[in-house]
């Protein structure tokens, strides 16, 4: 007796009831796998992200508005800071690493992030073609960045004001690219990378003082620091301009032809040396602001100590990554959680689900499991009859919500792909996976063991009798 070929068919004979328990148990399996998939990847994807920074330092605001904009680039920046007191921190004895970043602009809905070539390194990020900037208005684009918008080495393009795919487009200087970098699945594919040089000649050579980007939802607004108003910051801004070396003129000077804004400003132009750190102690800072300056520590005690100096004695803010991204995930945490108790709610009824139809079957199906027994079939395979039939509607509920989830994450990977937002896929195994094939094993014998042992009992004279 073939016991597989019999319990399938005796589900095909019931297959409308068959299919709405395969389809439950499918669906709040389904539910799990997306919520493990989603929760465990934006883990990772926060983690990666981080790039071993220790610190965020940004002007006062919400800590994790500050880490959300300068680190994963998904809001906007709390403000701007005065490069010399960014500069000042840079050089803590505590500070291993410091990287500037100023923001304000975009390409195609792609932040252009204005920082030092140091900030490649947080991400392992290799070159795939061309080269690092050597000058002011050279871009380095990301593996995604560069697919999206088909940008490649030796195109130029403009910058839009703002972080939106469309608005200002400042067409008075453009972008060359020069490299590409190679995929790295992190927050860096997402980004167009420059000297920090190029946001300050660009703003400046389009008029704009540090306060107007901010209204726009950008990084240069330092109104909460200083009384003056845009005017006289705008004013203030180009009164210094005048006072640094020939070099730095030569810069503003080539801001508006859209070209290399300043070859004199690089250590060696013939070997591509690349641009002296701004972060130096003799490079002008007056009048100069950034968005953020990431800070990698060189021991534990740097990440306890140097937020609560900043914190105290500064008109900055020191934000730590590790203790931001809990408290992220604490509140998206909350939500997952809720949906997993409602698929297991689900599989809880779809278990009892199959209980019901396997105990109504064995009602109708007495006889047959009596004619089954005098045909010379023994109580045990009655049994595992019965077993089988549980088991088969909860691993194919199971196995088509394993299917189904992939799919769905895989899905929600692609559009947060053309949203810009972290890497998501769906073609991706978790070893917790295998918990819920073990569950479906589970779920199906308890639905079938109580009609299964009363199929074990079933007396022959008295069912063939109508009794």
């Amino acid at each position: 007796m073939n016991l597989w070929r019999l319990s399938l068919a005796y589900l095909r004979h019931q297959k409308l009831t068959a299919a709405l328990n395969v389809f439950l148990l499918a669906l709040g399996s389904a539910i799990i796998v997306v919520l493990l998939l989603a929760s465990t990847q934006l883990k990772d994807n926060l983690v990666r992200d981080a790039g071993g920074i220790d610190l965020v330092v940004g002007a006062k605001g919400s800590p994790l508005q500050l880490i959300l904009s300068s680190i994963y680039h998904i809001d906007a920046p709390t403000g701007n800071i005065d490069l010399a007191e960014a500069r000042r921190w840079s050089r803590h004895r505590l500070v291993d690493r410091a990287i500037p970043v100023a923001l304000g602009d975009s390409v195609q809905g792609f932040r252009i992030v204005g920082t030092s070539d140091d900030f490649r390194a947080l991400y392992d990020a290799e070159i795939a073609n061309g080269r690092s900037w050597h000058a002011p208005m050279e871009a380095v684009l990301g593996a995604q960045v560069a697919a999206a918008t088909g940008l490649a080495v030796g195109d130029t393009f403009a910058g839009v004001h703002g972080f939106a795919a469309s608005g200002h487009t400042h067409e008075h200087s453009r972008y060359r690219v020069v490299g590409v970098l190679a995929p790295t699945r992190s927050v860096i594919d997402r980004l167009a990378l420059t000297d920090v040089r190029s946001v300050w000649a660009i703003h400046g050579a389009a008029g704009h003082d540090a306060g107007h980007e901010t209204g726009h939802g950008h990084d240069h607004d330092h109104d909460h620091d200083h009384d003056h108003d845009h005017d006289h910051d705008h004013e203030h801004e180009h009164e210094h301009e005048h006072e640094h070396e020939h070099e730095h003129e030569h810069e503003e000077d080539h801001a508006d032809d859209g070209h290399d804004a300043s070859h004199h400003d690089a250590t060696t132009t013939a070997d591509h040396t690349l641009l002296p750190s701004i972060l130096a102690p003799d490079f002008p800072a007056t009048g100069r602001q950034i968005t953020a300056l990431l800070l990698i520590s060189d021991s534990p005690l740097a990440g306890l100590t140097l937020p609560r100096l900043i914190n105290r004695v500064s008109s900055l803010q020191a934000a730590a990554p590790v203790a931001e991204i809990t408290r992220l995930l604490g509140l998206i945490g909350f939500g997952l959680d809720t949906l997993a108790a409602f698929a297991g709610l689900m599989i809880a009824a779809a278990a009892l689900s199959v209980f019901v139809a396997l105990y109504n079957a064995l009602r109708a199906r007495r006889v047959d499991l009596a004619m089954m027994r005098s045909l010379g079939a023994s109580r045990a395979q009655l049994l595992r009859h019965i077993l089988l039939e549980g088991q088969m509607l909860a691993i194919g509920g199971v196995t088509l919500g394993l299917l189904i989830g992939h799919l769905v994450t895989e899905g929600l990977g692609l559009w947060l792909q053309d949203a810009q937002l972290f890497h998501l896929t769906g073609w991706a195994w978790q070893p917790a996976e295998w918990g819920l094939l073990a569950m479906a094993v589970t779920v199906g014998l308890l639905a079938a063991l109580l009609p299964a042992i009363q199929a074990y009992r079933v007396d022959i004279a008295r069912t063939l009798a109508g009794e």
